[in-house]
């Protein structure tokens, strides 16, 4: 009886006892404490759903405010969690995951592009980095593609494969997060945040964003993703096109406002000077459906108006496009799957997106303060000293000289009376002007019949 009694009462010492998380954190700010428990793994070790839940139980009963894991595991959209916690459980404690690729991304952003001040903290952050990098630290880069990547890659191949099979979310799941990868991968050599493209509506449910990856890939057989690096031409799209064997990366560019065709197709020509002649260059214009013309950036080069199908058309947008053999391997390494996307994304920003400007349109000008000198052919007599908003908008238009026809046996009314015909005054002080004199008073009419009809224009 006494060893039935102690072997019943190790098995209810076993059941009660709990595992326990790795670490603790505790911050102390003023009169607020803020504690989180913390759950560690390395190499290939996976996160447990059971364990971490327990953990969950144990904040919640000691007041806990979170539980914090780090993993190699990388989510396929930031800010959530690589397992499937319940979720009841997180009412009162939230849970964080950090991947070790991220945390050395943050490292190396820090340290070598942000600066530390202190000379000790940079220290310790420099010795971080260099334990992260290691081989042996534990700290994986992702390695592969999942074990079901060779049987979903073959039936994509042979058209057999549906969104509901075996392994298809689970490499789906994975093509999201080498996404993530490469994201924070990229953004640790430019020093800055480079994020994955998504709506709000796949932030907000990323079984949304599955269920798409699973649709695209049953039916056309490849996997898309996109880049969104901060002050880039335009967000960097990587597709994967598992049935051609193929992979590509594509930018567009918006086309400037203003100029003709050929010389928009310049102003992009210019920029390319390092990008390969494998390039292709698509060309939509305003109103089109699809691209209107394509080619190769070698023979763009060598004749820009290829891309010109009408003059008449404006062009709006230029998509660029650079293809690379797939990858077929699971792993890392030379012939990989995640090895050849990762180099065509380098190479993609490198050698096309980092060289590229924006097109912006010229600031407005200011019109001079100074009078423009006056025209030759406008007498000074009749020209206006004032600066108007007028001037220089429109060219001067000089209208003819009437001709006055004098009849000595109808003299001028207004003459008789004193005054003088308004007609008759301008061709008076036109006929001064030409004699280069200017008449103290009225001029006879004998005198100003002589003097138009020995006017230069006569």
């Amino acid at each position: 009886m006494g060893g039935r009694s102690s072997r019943r009462s190790a098995r209810t010492a076993q059941r009660n006892q709990r595992p326990l998380p790795s670490d603790a954190i505790r911050v102390t700010r003023g009169q607020r404490t803020w504690t989180a428990l913390v759950e560690v793994k390395t190499g290939t070790n996976p996160l447990e759903v059971e364990q971490l839940e327990c953990y969950l139980d144990v904040a919640r009963e000691n007041g806990f405010d979170a539980l914090i894991t780090v993993s190699n595991q990388i989510p396929a959209i930031a800010g959530t969690h690589p397992t499937a916690v319940d979720k009841r459980k997180l009412k009162k404690v939230t849970l964080h995951h950090f991947s070790w690729t991220q945390l050395l991304t943050e490292a190396v952003m820090q340290k070598v592009h942000r600066g530390v001040a202190d000379p000790d903290q940079a220290w310790i952050l420099g010795e971080l980095i260099r334990y992260l990098e290691h081989p042996r630290s534990g700290a994986l880069e992702l390695e592969d593609m999942g074990t079901a990547w060779t049987s979903v890659r073959d039936s994509v191949v042979a058209g057999t494969l549906r969104s509901n099979d075996k392994g298809a979310a689970e490499v789906a799941s994975r093509w999201d997060q080498l996404m993530r990868y490469a994201c924070l991968r990229l953004g640790r050599r430019l020093g800055v945040e480079v994020q994955p493209v998504l709506s709000r509506k796949e932030l907000a449910e990323p079984a949304v964003r599955a269920e798409a990856l699973l649709a695209s890939l049953a039916s056309r057989g490849a996997l898309d993703g996109s880049l969104r690096i901060p002050n880039a031409v335009g967000p960097i799209t990587i597709t994967a096109d598992l049935r051609a064997g193929r992979i590509s990366a594509a930018v567009d560019v918006d086309a400037p406002r203003e100029g003709k065709p050929q010389t928009r197709v310049n102003w992009l020509v210019r920029q390319l000077k390092t990008s390969p002649d494998t390039l292709r260059v698509d060309c939509f214009a305003l109103h089109a459906k699809g691209a209107s013309t394509s080619e190769l950036l070698k023979v763009i080069r060598e004749n820009p108006a290829v891309l010109v199908d009408d003059p008449k058309r404006e062009i709006r947008t230029f998509r660029l496009i650079l293809g690379a053999s797939m990858g077929s391997k699971r792993g890392q390494g030379r012939g990989s799957f995640v090895t050849s996307v990762l180099d065509l994304l380098d190479g993609f920003y490198e050698d096309v997106i980092q060289g590229i400007k924006p097109w912006s349109a010229a600031p407005p000008r200011l019109r001079p303060k100074t009078p423009e000198p006056l025209e030759p052919t406008v007498p000074a007599a009749l020209a206006s000293t004032s600066l108007s908003s007028q001037d220089g908008a429109e060219p001067a238009v000089i209208r003819p000289k009437p001709t006055a026809v004098v009849d000595d046996h109808h003299p001028d009314p207004g003459a008789v009376a004193g005054q003088q015909d308004p007609e008759n005054a301008i061709l008076a002080a036109e006929a001064t002007v030409a004699g280069g004199a200017i008449a103290d008073g009225p001029i006879p009419l004998e005198d100003r019949q002589h003097s138009i009809s020995h006017t230069p224009d006569s």
